[in-house]
Formats: C-alpha cells, sequence, structure tokens
C-alpha cells in the first residue's frame, strides 16, 4: 500500500482558530449560560485559551464584546426564524406555526435559557448601553418581520395580530425559564392557531 506523502492535503493539520474566534465563541457560550453580568473578563479568556491582551486588541472592551456576541446571537436567531421558510415558501402561517412549534418544544425543557437578546434587555435597561440597542432593534426587526407575514396571511388587523403572536413568543422564552418542563411554553403552539384563526 502506497504511503502517505508528507506533502499531502491529508496531512496537513488543521489550522487553529484565531483568537478572536475562540473569544466570541466562549463568550457566546458562557454568556448565554450564565448572564452576561455574571461573566468576568477573565473566565472568558481563561476558558478560550488567551491571554487577556488577546481579547483587548480582538474587542476594545467587555461591552463591544457583549455587543459582538448578541450580533452574534441575533443572526442565530434570524436563521432559526427563517428556517421553516424552506419548506413553506409561499405560506406564511404554516412557516411561522412551524417556527413557534419548535420553540415551545425547545422552550418546555428543563434547563432552557430563553433568548439571549431578552435576557439582555432585562439584564441590560440603560437604553445608552450597546446590549440594550442590539437587543432592541432586534426586536423590533421581529416585530416588523410578524407584521410582514400577518399581512401576507391576510388578517384583518396584521399589526394587532403581529403584536399579539409576538406577546405570545416573548411569554414562552420568560415562562420557559421560570417553569421548564410541563409549563405554559409548550401551549405557544395552540394559543398562537387560536389567535390566528380569530384575527382571519
Amino acid at each position: 500500500m502506497a504511503m502517505r506523502s508528507k506533502s499531502s492535503p491529508d496531512s496537513i493539520p488543521e489550522a487553529p482558530r484565531r483568537a478572536a474566534d475562540r473569544i466570541r465563541d466562549t463568550a457566546f457560550d458562557l454568556f448565554y449560560r450564565e448572564g452576561i453580568r455574571a461573566v468576568g473578563v477573565e473566565e472568558i479568556v481563561s476558558q478560550a485559551g488567551v491571554t487577556k491582551p488577546s481579547l483587548y486588541r480582538a474587542f476594545e472592551s467587555k461591552d463591544e464584546l457583549i455587543a459582538a456576541y448578541l450580533r452574534d446571537y441575533d443572526q442565530r436567531f434570524c436563521e432559526r426564524f427563517e428556517a421553516p421558510g424552506a419548506d413553506h415558501p409561499d405560506d406564511p402561517k404554516a412557516h411561522l406555526l412551524a417556527y413557534v412549534d419548535r420553540l415551545s418544544r425547545r422552550a418546555s425543557r428543563d434547563g432552557y435559557r430563553g433568548c439571549g437578546l431578552t435576557n439582555a434587555v432585562i439584564e441590560y435597561p440603560d437604553h445608552d448601553h450597546p446590549a440594550h440597542q442590539v437587543a432592541v432593534e432586534s426586536k423590533q426587526n421581529l416585530r416588523e418581520r410578524l407584521r410582514e407575514m400577518c399581512r401576507a396571511m391576510g388578517a384583518r388587523d396584521p399589526d394587532e395580530l403581529a403584536d399579539g403572536l409576538l406577546l405570545l413568543i416573548e411569554g414562552s422564552y420568560v415562562s420557559g425559564q421560570t417553569f421548564g418542563d410541563g409549563g405554559p411554553a409548550r401551549m405557544l403552539g395552540v394559543m398562537a392557531r387560536r389567535l390566528i384563526d380569530a384575527s382571519m
């Protein structure tokens, strides 16, 4: 059997991940799991396997790292929210209900930590803080997206329906953390369907 050459692509070790990427990924996990204020810079650099100067070269401050985490969270949320649209390209009602059904299952599990963006608004009530600003912008975008979907469904009052659905979704994020398995979040899909049907 022929031996692999040392120059074979299979023998090249995977390039190490940049310090900034390790910091960002570590912060994402810690901030979401433990809460942003509870996590210090020392814990992030220790778990990421980098030095504190490396963190401050990549991010000017902890606040900038927090804002980056929330932008990453927002991007992942948008991908999760829009994913059911691939199976329901011309059916906004089915798209939305597929999302809330998945959310209902996630939010009804023990250990659920809710929405990182909602949690950030609660942790940082100061409207001038970057965490608050990034999180609120994301929520405003979600509100507008729901209005768009409700208009496409043909609701009598799309803005009213969108706000009702947003209340149900946000309530699931919070009650899921409070009650866990068997909590009110398990009813999200049922209540969303009733609200939509009553609004047509």
